[in-house]
């Protein structure tokens, strides 16, 4: 029993030690410092079709814009948008540009915490600087808020943000789009800029495994266990040409919600119609579609 006793001491004081290594595990890479000159209108643009407007507004609840509170029902629990207007203590009104880029194309809090990946910063790591300096200009125009962020409704092991390192460690990806590929069209490029970064298409369109990190391997094909148990179709190019669509008809879909059937998208993806695509330009449009449809 001795022998017991000293083993289950032994073991509670190295958990204790990895716990400890976990919390105080430093994570994310230093910042430069972005003197280039924002432009506040497209990055209002590039804000609304990246999400964040839809995301962070609880329009259902006549919130106001960008003040968070839109909840996320998943199988892990329930996620709350937090508030990203420009109020002091409650929003990002004492950030600086630097902790804005951190958190967007790091997903890191100002305080050096990891965001959980209900936040798509994976794929906002594929935004450019001028992409960082637009989207601060444009959301220091955001009237402040003076709504407190909801606290995710999690349980134990999920609640545990500082195990977030551990997970991003094993399941962290590279930016893979903020460079063109040679030899291919500007609008495959454009298309695949938007759908790898700003649309961020595979957050809901690629399967995920049991921690609820993206199977890269089978990107675009699918996903089910989406919000509020949604799921999503396949939408690599042989899955949309299998169905017969066209490049126009995704372009057309994308833009007003509708199917070539004559159908409507409905829950998650008529929402994202309604608060981002459809506000895209008829030129990004074609260029996600040229993108997924593989048409160089």
């Amino acid at each position: 029993m001795r022998r017991l006793a000293q083993l289950a001491t032994v073991a509670a004081f190295a958990g204790a030690v990895v716990l400890a290594a976990v919390h105080f595990w430093p994570i994310g890479q230093p910042v430069k410092t972005i003197a280039l000159e924002g432009d506040a209108g497209r990055g209002a643009y590039l804000a609304r079709i990246s999400g964040c407007i839809g995301c962070h507004t609880n329009s259902k609840e006549g919130g106001k814009p960008l003040a968070g509170g839109v909840a996320f029902l998943t199988e892990f629990g329930t996620f709350y948008s937090p508030n990203l207007t420009m109020d002091k203590a409650e929003g990002m009104g004492n950030w600086s540009i630097e902790d804005f880029d951190k958190a967007v194309r790091q997903g890191v809090s100002p305080e050096g915490q990891p965001y959980y990946p209900a936040f798509p910063y994976a794929f906002y790591a594929n935004f450019t600087d001028q992409d960082i300096a637009d989207l601060w200009a444009a959301f220091k125009t955001v009237p402040a808020v003076a709504q407190p962020s909801k606290e995710n409704d999690l349980s134990l092991p999920f609640s545990y943000r500082p195990g977030l390192k551990v997970w991003r460690a094993a399941f962290g990806s590279e930016p893979e789009a903020r460079d063109p590929v040679a030899g291919k069209s500007d609008a495959w490029n454009r298309g695949r800029y938007l759908v790898e970064g700003a649309t961020h298409c595979g957050a809901c369109h690629t399967p995920r495994n049991f921690a609820g990190a993206r199977i890269l391997a089978r990107k675009f094909e699918g996903a089910t266990g989406l919000p509020e148990g949604g799921k999503s179709p396949a939408i690599t190019a042989e899955a949309l040409k299998a169905e017969g669509w066209t490049k126009d008809d995704l372009a057309f879909a994308l833009k007003l919600g509708m199917l070539p059937s004559g159908d409507v998208f409905g829950s998650l993806m008529g929402e994202f119609v309604t608060e981002a695509t459809q506000h895209m330009t008829d030129e990004d449009l074609a260029a996600v579609a040229t993108y997924l449809m593989k048409e160089e």
